[in-house]
């Protein structure tokens, strides 16, 4: 039988159970099928920077790894945003998949959010207009793009739980900013609610931000999901205007919804009008007839390779060039030291569900060596940066109980190939409940020297670790919820053994599951290692002694950048910053390469000729930093997020834990609209390096500045650059507006929009913007709109937030406008 698809058609033909069956999860990716009308399943999938797919976060189908979202925050390209959506999206397909879970668009109101990372910048300008062509990208393949997470999770303490206190009109002008644009100007077709309370009431129940924000002010016409297990009640979501509880099996619909309408909580139009907006969905990426078989697929493209090492080195920033120190001469370098935690590790994104299986990691040695060849380079790692003991790679065995108490026989048995598991909906082929069974786990390690050695392990869930039938290690009576496992798990305990040389020895885990609190996962993870003493450094300091040039390469990783955990400050970890002033003082000719989620403080800046901060590039790192290093690539990536001088300077950082991270349950955003440079222009506070800041391999000039403001409710901005410098290169221009005499507290300044041209060496361009009234406006809550008052404003352009080439004053008059 023929049945028609037209969307009316279909929910008119629906009974009610097959309509409430729509606005759950069937399981961790899909909704369900309805045969019966033809309906095919629609499947979703991670995330922002690739489509990790249906696999684990720790082994799945390989997939092309883009760079992370603040990387394309430096690069401050709109086009390139567009290009990797597109080639997201291309990914999404491959994956069988129909939505994709991205982008993330939260702001970064503080230097410690462990996911700045996935999120494109401090401003919120910058962050809509990267994110608008990062949906039109993905939209244009027929692939739904889901921006998230709406709205208020700025920070990953308590992620879960927080009350996120926010005026309307901070909402409005800073943290909204990036939804409104998506929904207005790309037409996004999926929104995700975010975990926590804003104003004391969960987004997924929050009538005012999913009903009269989203769908009446802004006229959205799509879908709005929960976060992954992000749903506690059934009739709250659903009537505030969730569509989907996601993932499945369901927990608050199904049966519950069903009662819940005979009951009258909830109204079948309620219920008609979600089935509407799934089955719309359905119809936009074509899911209703998909029909194919499910085959995921690894399509590593040259296209793909190349875009992705094209957008890491395009989002490269060059922090300092003293003496022209870089771009290195490929023929007259000299001998290299390579030197580092992250020279030979590829720190290619962040942690947590933005995590994919790579096709291939590039690190930076990988790309020295392309260019250089391996003869005349020299590696030492210095130090380590780890946040975990290294996982212990090997055979290890699990055998399940369908039980808490390791009885009876195993009800199934799994080989990894490392110590490390992952469990949440699907494990152990379904034969036990993910609410009640045990595991025994089995490995070995053979000890290579004879000394001391690290072994940690933390877990979501409980276990005892022995070590050749010794109990080494407790994560039962000592165990504490931490910051793994999204919050679900413990802290790594670590307990020191002293091993031999030669000897294998035997490791079992006895671990049993943990009623979750939140996120409804279990898992483990084992480490070992030899901790690198004094010794590392003295190697370091010289291999790059008795080389002619140094390259030291440190930061983080998604062990420290990653969702479920915040950093505690913005330090460098471990004793990265001893390895760089060694080196230095053994070899001044040394260049520092950076790759972090975020700020980072720099003691020995001074010191330093030269600093790139490359953040975390995608499979293409160590080629897209390669690139950067010879000059093959101009490094025109410009900060997304000021970097403070130290923590203490950071806008969040008060002495009130009501600030930030939050206390008793709640975070106030209490600094208001002053997040960002903001905060360092209202407060007279030097950055170390500001908003915007970057530098070239060559040199730019403004000049011959105009702003007219026309009949037509609008303001025309021209401005001319030249390249002044001997190559062809590109900047970023940076337009922001002020209001001289406000009424209200306004900053000092804000974006507005920006350009990056290519300019050939002695060409000089004219650049035009156009502003409307509302770039000028504040948020009149009381009123409901944008509001101008009368008065004077400037108009600015410059390469950064502080370094300001030239303003213009102008004259507006009263205006208002709606939402």
């Amino acid at each position: 039988m023929q049945h028609d698809k037209s969307v009316e058609s279909l929910v008119d033909q629906m009974s009610l159970e097959e309509q409430v069956s729509l606005l759950s999860g069937e399981d961790l990716w899909s909704l369900p099928a309805i045969p019966r009308l033809g309906i095919n399943k629609l499947r979703v999938t991670d995330g922002p920077n690739g489509a990790r797919g249906s696999g684990t976060y720790i082994n799945a189908t390989t997939a092309a790894a883009f760079p992370a979202a603040i990387s394309l925050g430096a690069t401050w390209n709109t086009e390139l945003a567009q290009q990797v959506g597109q080639a997201i999206a291309q990914e999404v397909k491959s994956k069988c998949a129909h939505v994709s879970l991205a982008p993330t668009v939260n702001i970064h109101r503080t230097a410690t959010n462990g996911r700045n990372f996935e999120c494109f910048s401090e401003d919120p300008e910058l962050t809509a207009a990267l994110a608008t062509a990062y949906i039109k990208g993905q939209q244009s393949e027929g692939v739904a793009s889901t921006i998230k997470h709406f709205v208020g999770n700025e920070s990953e303490f308590e992620r879960t739980t927080i009350n996120s206190v926010i005026d309307e009109r901070t909402l409005r002008e800073l943290y909204l900013r990036p939804f409104e644009d998506a929904v207005k100007k790309a037409g996004v077709w999926a929104v995700m609610s975010s975990y926590n309370k804003l104003n004391g009431c969960y987004t997924a129940e929050n009538r005012w931000l999913l009903s009269e924000t989203l769908r009446k002010d802004w006229g959205f016409d799509g879908v709005v999901m929960s976060d992954w297990y992000g749903s506690r009640s059934t009739a709250p979501t659903i009537n505030a205007g969730l569509d989907l509880e996601m993932p499945g099996p369901t927990r608050d619909r199904g049966a519950k919804l069903l009662a819940a309408v005979a009951d009258g909580e909830v109204s079948r139009d309620t219920v008609r009008a979600s089935a509407m907006a799934i089955l719309t969905l359905m119809k936009r990426v074509g899911s209703i007839d998909d029909e194919q078989p499910f085959v995921e697929r690894s399509d590593d493209l040259e296209s793909h390779r190349a875009l992705i090492r094209k957008a890491g080195a395009e989002a490269t920033v060059l922090l300092k060039n003293q003496d022209n120190k870089l771009p290195l001469d490929l023929n007259n370098c000299g001998t290299v030291a390579v030197i580092g935690p992250n020279a030979k590790v590829a720190q290619i994104m962040g942690g947590g569900s933005a995590q994919l299986t790579p096709h291939y990691r590039i690190s930076p040695w990988d790309g020295l060596v392309t260019k250089l060849g391996e003869q005349r380079l020299v590696f030492a790692e210095g130090c380590s940066n780890y946040r975990w003991e290294p996982l212990h790679q090997g055979k290890t065995t699990v055998a399940f109980y369908d039980n808490k108490h390791w009885a009876g026989e195993p009800v199934y048995q799994e080989v990894l190939d490392s110590a490390i598991a992952f469990w949440d909906i699907d494990f152990a082929d379904n034969k036990v409940s993910k609410f009640n069974f045990s595991a025994r786990i089995n490995t070995s390690f053979d000890a290579p020297n004879t000394g001391i050695y690290n072994l940690g392990f933390h877990c979501a869930g409980y276990a005892k670790v022995y070590l050749d039938g010794k109990l080494v290690l407790d994560a039962t009576s000592q165990w504490l919820k931490g910051r793994t496992f999204f919050e679900e798990g413990c802290d790594e305990i670590v307990v020191q053994l002293a091993l031999e040389a030669g000897k294998s020895y035997d490791i079992d885990i006895l671990f049993c599951n943990r009623q979750p609190d939140n996120i409804m996962v279990s898992g483990w993870r084992l480490g070992i290692s030899q901790p690198l003493g004094s010794e590392g450094i003295q190697q370091a300091a010289n291999a790059a002694r008795n080389a002619d040039t140094a390259i030291v390469f440190i930061g983080r990783s998604g062990e420290w950048d990653t969702e479920g955990s915040d950093l505690e400050d913005i330090s460098l970890p471990g004793r990265q910053n001893e390895l760089v002033e060694a080196v230095l003082e053994a070899n001044p000719n040394t260049i520092v390469v950076l790759q972090t989620g975020g700020p980072v403080e720099l003691p020995w800046l001074e010191s330093v000729p030269a600093v790139l901060q490359a953040w975390y590039p995608g499979q293409e790192c160590g080629n897209a930093i390669a690139d950067v290093l010879f000059g093959d690539q101009e490094p025109t990536g410009r900060l997304p997020q000021t970097f403070p001088r130290c923590w203490s300077d950071n806008p969040t950082h008060t002495n009130s834990p009501l600030n930030y991270p939050g206390i008793d349950g709640q975070v106030e955003y209490g600094e208001g609209l002053d997040i960002g440079y903001r905060h360092y222009d209202k407060h007279q506070i030097k950055p170390l390096f500001p908003f915007g800041y970057g530098l070239s391999y060559t040199r730019f000039q403004l000049s011959d500045l105009v702003v007219n403001v026309s009949d037509q409710n609008r303001v025309d901005v021209a401005v001319t650059i030249e390249n002044t410098g001997q190559r062809e290169g590109a900047t970023v221009v940076q337009l922001y507006t002020s209001e001289l005499a406000p009424a209200l507290d306004r900053p000092s300044k804000e974006l507005k929009t920006f350009a990056k041209p290519i300019i050939a060496s002695g060409e000089r361009t004219t650049l035009n913007f156009t502003l409307g009234l509302r770039d000028f406006a504040y948020c009149d809550v009381e009123q409901g709109g944008w509001r101008i008052d009368a008065g004077k404003f400037m108009v600015s352009v410059g390469f950064n937030a502080e370094q300001i080439s030239a303003s213009a004053i102008i004259n507006l008059k009263d205006d208002f406008q709606g939402y």
